[in-house]
């Protein structure tokens, strides 16, 4: 060996290379390489492939409990949709409208003079409720839909008014004008009550007693509200424990969409009581 060659531990390309397998080593055929690259040992068994479908549809069954969690968290704590079924609240909603109602009022926001409230009924406002004749299972899907909020809330027990009295207002009707006044001062209620109407054809003397609410219908002549559930539990008040949410826009039909906004310059002269 010459001084020059390097000191190294790798056979000469001269030499056989050791533990060669028969013919690996001199790069004769691909049947050599073959036997390098396979070490003589046999190759794996291969097991059955992972089920591609059986993947979808566990991540489609996520997907879709996923978004049915979410649409149940915002009906119950954020905005919740329901049927309008009468016309006690024409000409500002009409029957079959879809409203959307905040549910953080009264919890988180407070209710005001003219806001359009949904809430449970009081006690004998309503007659008994008849459901829509359904078979079993279009209930159950029905029950289903409503309960994560896909479907509009079926206002079986529950009833949508106007608030005209918040606690401890002094309400009367009416005066020489036939106006409704509010702790004494009148109010003009034109721009939302149902042309034609007048703001009641009963006279009525009511103080709005703690923690309830004094409602009446836009659509005055057509309305069992406050006026008319004196003798009822709550005396024809609303429990503000009994208050669903404020409507805050109509979403159907999709021609007549649009916000429902309170009329707050038709109060604004209230005095507090």
């Amino acid at each position: 060996m010459a001084d020059s060659d390097p000191v190294t531990d790798r056979p000469s390309a001269r030499e056989p290379r050791p533990h060669d397998p028969a013919g690996a080593g001199s790069g004769d055929g691909a049947e050599g390489f073959d036997a390098v690259v396979g070490g003589g040992r046999p190759a794996p068994a291969e097991g059955p492939a992972p089920s591609r479908g059986l993947g979808v549809l566990r991540e489609t069954a996520i997907i879709v409990v996923s978004a049915l969690v979410l649409s149940w968290l915002i009906k119950t704590f954020l905005v919740q949709a329901f049927y309008i079924p009468s016309g006690s609240m024409e000409d500002t909603l009409e029957i079959g409208d879809r409203v959307m109602v905040s549910r953080m009022v009264p919890d988180v926001f407070d209710v005001h003079r003219g806001d359009i409230v949904v809430f449970k009924d009081p006690g004998g406002w309503l007659p008994p409720y008849e459901p829509p004749e359904r078979t079993p299972v279009g209930q159950a899907v029905t029950n289903v839909l409503t309960f994560v909020g896909l479907l509009p809330q079926e206002t079986g027990d529950h009833l949508i008014k106007r608030v005209i009295g918040t606690p401890g207002d002094h309400v009367t009707c009416c005066d020489d004008q036939g106006r409704v006044n509010i702790n004494g001062e009148p109010i003009d209620e034109e721009q939302y009550i149902k042309p034609g109407s007048v703001p009641s054809q009963d006279p009525f003397d009511k103080t709005v007693p703690d923690g309830m609410l004094f409602v009446m219908g836009d659509n005055r002549q057509n309305s069992a509200d406050s006026r008319y559930n004196t003798g009822k539990p709550g005396g024809g008040f609303v429990p503000m424990d009994n208050v669903v949410g404020s409507a805050f826009a109509t979403v159907w039909p999709l021609g007549d969409a649009t916000f429902l906004r309170n009329p707050g310059d038709v109060f604004a002269k209230v005095p507090e009581p």
